[in-house]
């Protein structure tokens, strides 16, 4: 009898406990492995100062080819809207984002918007709640019916706030985000930068979508080591070597005497070891199995300036594997920039400059590198089109002006147009090459630059010019340019086209810590930037718009591999070297159409003879060492080719005029 009343007992208690189970949230799991941050893109002050063009749909399909399924992307969203009271999102913004998640979906890559809206250096403020519950109340209503590849996230390491009241505030967002979207994940965190202690005080919230992060970047001296944002500043801190190796350890610098910085070096015989790093992550782990919910690594990365490149490998090799051995999936803090995965002081060009020890170290599939080779241009490209062109950055210099690449009001063509006021005297605005430019070849062919502008101020003017790269310390970054004003357009409220010749333009000079004058060194071939400038003046109460900017001109034919030609020892060229001009001989086995091609070193094409149909015979064709505009090309070796349908000629001559 007393075994059948605890049989029964017992059947009763678990069937609580299953009641009880299935009544409970049921916590999802992290729906990707690993990924990267996406940063700087839409980090801008302003929806109008996002350069979309800056990562493309082919970024992502480069991440994903990586063995990535999860992009992290930080927006600067409070920045982004009308301000209080409604914090109205921008629509441009919207429209960005739209794409994004497009790309995203077809990809079939998961894409976090991260609400990076955060100042290291200033504290979260209770107030933060209302702006919060209004921007994600708009995007959880304007993307309810998105794929589950898209994840929210709702603040960026807020700090400098008490646990309970980021925890209460976190609840309220969560709140706001349901009332227009039950499908999407949300990702939450805690204080303290989204540290892994502030986890467990995180209250045990019961929505059923939930992902938890934390960011790691322990020791910290080690990861952020040259960083210029932390207080006290960590530039003059360098080579902390990871793991902890007593030989070598550099000297701590004077200026850290007294600080926290002086504490943790001290401490870091036993806070820079592998042992210490695990440690740490356990709490994020075990906050995982404790709470039974998914947790993963939203940041985690090492400063690339002043940290050893070995180290830094170590690092991230140690980190990945033991978030593997715990089941946390991550995203990297970041793909691009300071902490990133390219070569330092590289132009981070997928195919040629990844740091391919850094992506065996995370378990990233490495794609094949190529030796990149600075070639001359031989196409116009669009510079400006609505959109900031392929492989250009944005690199503006202004304080006080006021610009915006996106302007609506009245473009030339398309949807927008930069618009430029108020701009203080030298402020400029700066379209970087990345990689630099080599237009060697286009001044002598006819190349030109080609704007639109419209201005609204009779007597102002600006310049415009192309800066080349400073390659040491004996150079400097040259200038080549005109100055804009009423003799060249009008500045009467209408659109005006300007073409500008390259082979018009002017030296500038340098400014390089100091002013340097013309010395004709400027260099086509090494083209870092161009420039729109307000060198003459302030443009204090003076509008400009420009739209449609390219480099435009007829392609230029490259033939690969001159250098290599032979001589045909049936072709003769007297004198050689020529002064003044050249007597091709060569033989004609058949009658028939013959071109005469000649090219310089570089491959191109400067002049062309079509004689008329030739006799059999040995025959002679004069050259004036003219190229096809009727000028006398450079001193060097020319390439004579003589072509017909049955057979080709060729040899090798030196002007020196």
């Amino acid at each position: 009898m007393g075994y059948g009343i605890r049989f029964e007992m017992r059947r009763h208690y678990l069937l609580f406990l299953i009641l009880c189970m299935l009544s409970a949230p049921s916590q999802g799991q992290v729906p990707f492995h690993k990924g990267v941050n996406l940063t700087q893109w839409f980090q801008a002050s302003s929806a109008r100062q996002i350069q979309f063009t800056k990562f493309t749909r082919k970024d992502f399909e480069n991440i994903k080819s990586l063995g990535c399924d999860v992009i992290r992307l930080p927006v600067n969203l409070h920045e982004m809207t009308s301000g209080a009271p409604d914090f109205t999102l921008d629509p441009l913004l919207i429209n960005f984002l739209d794409q994004a998640i497009d790309w995203s979906e077809e990809l079939n890559i998961y894409l976090i918007l991260d609400n990076h809206s955060f100042d290291p250096a200033v504290d979260t403020q209770p107030g933060v709640e209302n702006i919060l519950v209004r921007v994600w109340s708009q995007l959880a209503h304007h993307y309810k019916d998105r794929s589950a590849y898209l994840l929210y996230e709702i603040l960026n390491e807020p700090h400098g706030i008490s646990d309970a009241a980021w925890g209460a505030i976190q609840q309220s967002v969560i709140n706001a985000i349901r009332v227009e979207d039950n499908n999407h994940q949300i990702i939450v965190g805690g204080s303290n930068y989204n540290s892994y202690t502030s986890l467990a005080n995180l209250p045990v919230y019961t929505d059923n979508k939930l992902i938890y992060t934390f960011h790691f970047y322990d020791p910290f001296l080690f990861t952020h080591q040259g960083a210029s944002w932390v207080g006290p500043s960590l530039v003059p801190l360098a080579n902390i070597p990871f793991p902890y190796r007593s030989s070598g350890m550099p000297q701590l610098p004077g200026v850290f005497n007294g600080t926290w910085i002086q504490s943790a070096y001290n401490s870091y015989p036993s806070d820079g070891t592998v042992a210490k790093v695990k440690q740490l992550l356990d709490v994020a782990a075990n906050f995982k199995n404790n709470r039974n919910v998914p947790v993963f690594c939203g940041e985690f990365g090492v400063f690339i300036p002043n940290s050893n490149a070995t180290d830094r490998v170590e690092w991230y090799r140690e980190i990945r594997n033991y978030l593997a051995e715990k089941n946390i999936p991550w995203t990297m803090w970041d793909y691009t920039g300071g902490f990133g995965l390219f070569e330092p002081n590289s132009s981070e060009l997928f195919e040629y400059d990844l740091n391919v020890p850094l992506l065996e170290a995370v378990d990233f599939v490495v794609p094949p590198q190529k030796n990149f080779s600075n070639k001359p241009e031989t196409n116009g490209f669009i510079i400006y089109d609505d959109f900031v062109g392929e492989r250009i950055i944005a690199s503006n210099s202004f304080v006080s002006g006021m610009l915006d690449y996106y302007n609506t009001d009245g473009p030339n063509v398309g949807d927008y147009s930069i618009h430029w006021s108020d701009a203080a005297q030298y402020e400029s605005i700066g379209f970087d090459f990345i990689p630099n430019k080599n237009l060697a070849l286009m001044p002598e062919n006819d190349f030109e630059l080609s704007f639109w502008v419209r201005g609204n101020s009779p007597g102002a003017k600006f310049d415009v010019r192309f800066v080349d790269t400073k390659t040491g310390v004996a150079d400097h970054p040259w200038r080549m340019g005109k100055t804009i004003d009423e003799t060249v357009a009008e500045w009467d409220g209408e659109w005006h086209q300007v073409v500008i010749p390259l082979n018009t333009m002017e030296e500038k000079g340098s400014w390089d810590n100091a002013w340097f004058n013309p010395e004709g060194k400027f260099d086509w071939s090494a083209i870092d930037r161009l420039e729109i400038v307000a060198e003459h003046h302030a443009l204090t109460d003076i509008e400009f718009s420009f739209d449609d900017i390219e480099l435009r001109g007829e392609e230029i034919t490259i033939i690969v591999g001159v250098e290599t030609e032979v001589q045909d020892s049936n072709v003769r060229l007297y004198p050689n070297p020529a002064s003044s001009q050249a007597t091709i001989e060569f033989a004609v086995l058949t009658p028939e159409e013959t071109v005469i091609s000649i090219f310089n070193q570089q491959g191109q094409q400067v002049r062309t003879l079509i004689p008329s149909e030739l006799s059999v015979g040995t025959r002679n064709i004069i050259w004036n060492l003219d190229n096809n505009k009727g000028g006398k090309v450079a001193n060097g070796i020319y390439l004579i080719r003589i072509g017909s349908k049955t057979r080709t000629q060729q040899v090798k001559l030196l002007v020196l005029h």
